[in-house]
């Protein structure tokens, strides 16, 4: 396994924008969002991830991993606080974040101190590590592939699988070394979850290394999934694997696609939707109106779609088609070269002896209910189930809620905590 390297401090030798913003200073320019938001808003939706962290005041730091099977993977850390607990030579419990599907490490940060997951944490006291998938905007690059190669899709051959059982190990060993910690606490939003379930499970020696892990909209089981855009790809999820890469297509939802959609579709004076100037992001993970803040929307364009493969995507068609929680399906002859077996073989979640806590809602159309109480069963090592208060809480609020702070953060922090000083013994409070 490489290990890759710390490359500044302060974030000025990489900075390459936000994944969007050639977009964002379009839409600027044609008007899109006036009236809505101010100059400051607009440069929040340009800058990349490091450039955000720096211009709020906050220590940051970018470390590449390379990964056994040659990706090459970009994290992003703020070490310590700004305005508490910024005491730089304190060593501090690691917390490792790891973003869900289309989204980067900038979902930890984009909607602002005291808003933002990334920075509460860091102020709350602990060493933040915010992890990027293979195939996102800030990890793609590899030791002999091509994202864009001319028909050419190896650089895409890859699912979440591939993401829990390979990227996840690499970072967080990278995260532990780093710091001279045995042991981190996990928090992972919807794919994020999915990945560690797959790392924990296939393996078991991970969750020594894991104090506890915090899954928001927890994605394991769909079978009672609410989402149409995956519901109506789950019919063709093979087909659909195997068109793209005959045709040179290994990426889901390029990046100016969906943002030329987004602004000409969805935000011209005349559609129907301008009010809301939503994105198909949101057909993805759902519309909660009261949690929306529209204001940050087009920090939310400029930073979101991020990438991912069209694999990453067919993966959970077949998770909904099959109703089950299963590696990826290549068919039956490369499913035998690479499980042994024909059929591609469950997850035992029975070997995930983490204490997993559960956070989910009843509106979200990812992580249904049903779904999360079968995970919660099977679990090695569940610990807590909570529901969201909020009744109409969904998906993408876990991220950019306006109270995700008081309705979510604080009490999974409240819980880290409780880890940190007495485990899972008899006094551990809990409340479901």
């Amino acid at each position: 396994m490489w290990l890759g390297f710390l490359l500044c401090a302060g974030a000025v030798l990489v900075a390459k924008a936000s994944p969007h913003a050639a977009d964002i200073e379009q839409l600027i320019k044609d008007e899109q969002f006036i009236g809505r938001i101010s100059d400051n808003i607009y440069e929040d939706a340009r800058l990349d991830v490091p450039e955000l962290i720096t211009k709020y005041g906050y220590p940051v730091e970018i470390h590449y991993v390379v990964t056994s099977d040659g990706y090459i993977l970009t994290i992003h850390r703020i070490p310590h606080g700004r305005d508490q607990n910024n005491d730089p030579s304190v060593k501090r419990p690691v917390i490792f974040l790891m973003h869900g599907l289309l989204s980067s490490s900038a979902d930890w940060v984009l909607m602002g101190p005291g808003c933002a997951l990334g920075y509460i944490l860091a102020e709350a006291g602990y060493d933040v590590w915010m992890g990027n998938a293979r195939g996102n905007y800030y990890s793609r690059e590899h030791l002999r592939l091509r994202p864009d190669a001319l028909l050419n899709t190896d650089f895409w051959d890859f699912s979440w699988d591939e993401i829990g059982n390979i990227d996840l190990p690499t970072m967080i060993d990278f995260a532990l070394q780093s710091t001279g910690q045995e042991r981190l606490h996990y928090i992972g939003h919807s794919q994020g979850t999915t990945a560690f379930f797959v790392m924990a499970s296939l393996q078991p020696d991970y969750n020594q290394k894991i104090i506890s892990m915090h899954a928001m909209a927890p994605v394991a089981y769909l079978a009672n999934s609410g989402n149409l855009l995956l519901k109506a790809l789950a019919q063709f999820t093979s087909p659909l694997d195997s068109l793209a890469r005959l045709i040179g297509m290994g990426e889901f939802l390029p990046n100016s696609a969906i943002m030329t959609w987004a602004g000409q579709a969805l935000c011209m004076e005349e559609v129907a939707f301008q009010q809301i100037c939503s994105n198909i992001l949101f057909l993805v993970g759902g519309w909660n109106e009261a949690q929306h803040n529209s204001t940050m929307l087009p920090v939310k364009l400029g930073h979101t779609p991020a990438g991912a493969s069209v694999r990453q995507v067919a993966h959970y068609g077949q998770s909904i088609a099959d109703k089950s929680f299963k590696r990826y399906d290549h068919g039956l002859l490369k499913n035998r070269r690479l499980y042994g077996s024909y059929r591609a073989p469950a997850y035992d979640l029975s070997k995930i002896t983490t204490p997993v806590f559960l956070h989910y809602s009843a509106s979200d159309p990812m992580a249904h209910v049903n779904d999360v109480d079968r995970l919660f069963m099977e679990l090695g090592r569940p610990v807590g189930k909570f529901r969201i208060s909020d009744r109409a809480f969904s998906h993408l609020d876990f991220m950019w809620a306006i109270d995700a702070k008081t309705l979510l953060y604080d009490r999974i922090i409240n819980l880290i905590q409780a880890m940190e000083v007495s485990g899972l013994n008899e006094n551990f409070d809990l409340r479901i």
